[in-house]
């Protein structure tokens, strides 16, 4: 029997989990603290719906088909404004827009693989990473994390084949929410460049890095496109989840391979998503930079509260951007807690099974708390409610 493609990953782990509590109800005084997905739930700022709004009505062109590889006023800001935050030279040649990071990451791996390559994911990785490698045949090579869930470059080559296409690298890590040092970044370019691989550095949730800088200097080499192709996601820093609208920097090259994938998927990106996020870029870095002040201030909560947690077993093995990733201290699996901790403790989140090699017993111990929709309040809410759960329901 032949089995289709989608059959060869499992199904959508944020659309698993809102399963968990389809037909429930939660009382007024215990309400669902959702940490299940790593999106912000809040409108964009007045302002930046108001442009929208004038977008739609008086730009014709925004309800039209455009560029492939989109506006090129916004790939242009996006060149400009990278090359200030990097220290680097990227024209706008070098970017396009895609209908969300998710798309970038598909679109970039197409032009770098076909089915029986392999490419190399630190772990626990992102389930939507893992899903289209599954999907298209190629093989997810697990690289396991460390202290701080920081990937060893080292170990990285040791496990490239003549297979190997690509090293992906997520940072601020989702779901670990780890940072990963400048210098960590370019050793895994060397190794990329040396095997003659691409680097993947999605960076969707840079607008929330704890680090003032460049979290990266690999676009001060003037060779950087020969290896390193760049994810970015609008949604997180704009609030434009819905609008789907994201980019990949890369070279030119490279790019009219990704124009041959988006014309056939999309044709070209939503208009008026393209025509907010330039909006977004050239008038919010003020409000962006109170989000990210927040976004930090709910990480400082995370941390400061956790000893609640940790003298009840539980471990804190990394937190940034929008996520904690946890250890908890049962006997029962992940899944099995975090199904039961919708009843027990009106909270879901998603287990680290959804994130690791099914024949790692790691996620088993393991829980992603995206905490960008709750506030300290609310942090400490779910630390409360996460303390009092009782070691009952254990399985082996």
């Amino acid at each position: 029997m032949t089995i289709s493609r989608t059959a060869t990953t499992f199904p959508s782990p944020v659309m698993e989990a809102r399963r968990w509590i389809a037909g429930k109800t939660f009382s007024p005084e215990k309400p669902l603290i959702n940490v299940s997905q790593a999106a912000p739930v809040e409108q964009p700022p007045l302002a930046l719906r108001e442009a929208i709004a004038d977008t739609a009505l008086n730009l014709p062109s925004a309800h039209l088909y455009g560029p492939v590889l989109g506006l090129p006023d916004l790939r242009a800001e996006v060149a400009s404004q990278f090359s200030a935050s990097y220290g680097g030279q990227i024209e706008a040649e070098n970017v396009c827009i895609t209908s969300g990071c998710n798309q970038a990451f598909c679109a970039a791996l197409v032009t770098l693989t076909t089915e029986g390559d392999e490419v190399i994911l630190p772990t626990p990785w992102y389930f939507n990473h893992k899903m289209w490698l599954d999907m298209t045949g190629v093989r997810a090579v697990a690289l396991p994390t460390g202290q701080g869930l920081l990937p060893d470059p080292d170990v990285a080559q040791a496990l490239i084949t003549p297979r190997t296409r690509a090293i992906v690298l997520v940072t601020p890590n989702n779901p670990g929410g780890a940072e990963y040092p400048p210098e960590l970044i370019a050793a895994f370019r060397d190794v990329a460049r040396t095997a003659g691989i691409a680097l993947i550095v999605d960076e969707t949730y840079r607008d929330f890095h704890s680090c003032d800088g460049a979290p990266h200097d690999l676009f001060s080499d003037p060779d950087w496109d020969d290896t390193v192709i760049q994810l970015y996601s609008f949604s997180k820093a704009y609030r434009l989840t819905g609008h789907r609208v994201g980019a990949m920097i890369s070279s030119p090259a490279r790019l009219a391979e990704v124009e041959k994938f988006l014309d056939t998927v999309t044709i070209c990106p939503n208009q008026l998503a393209q025509h907010a996020a330039l909006w977004g870029m050239r008038n919010l870095r003020q409000w962006l930079a109170g989000e990210r002040a927040e976004i930090l201030d709910r990480r400082a909560a995370i941390e400061e509260h956790f000893p609640k947690l940790e003298e009840k077993g539980w471990k804190l093995l990394g937190a940034g951007a929008y996520f904690a990733y946890v250890q908890h201290p049962f006997r029962r699996s992940s899944l099995q807690l975090a199904q039961d901790m919708v009843d027990e403790a009106a909270v879901l989140a998603l287990p680290g099974t959804m994130f690791m090699p099914s024949d790692d017993p790691a996620g088993e111990r393991q829980l992603r708390i995206a905490f960008a929709n709750i506030d300290r309040t609310g942090i400490t809410q779910l630390f409360e409610r996460l303390a009092a759960l009782a070691p009952r329901g254990v399985s082996s």
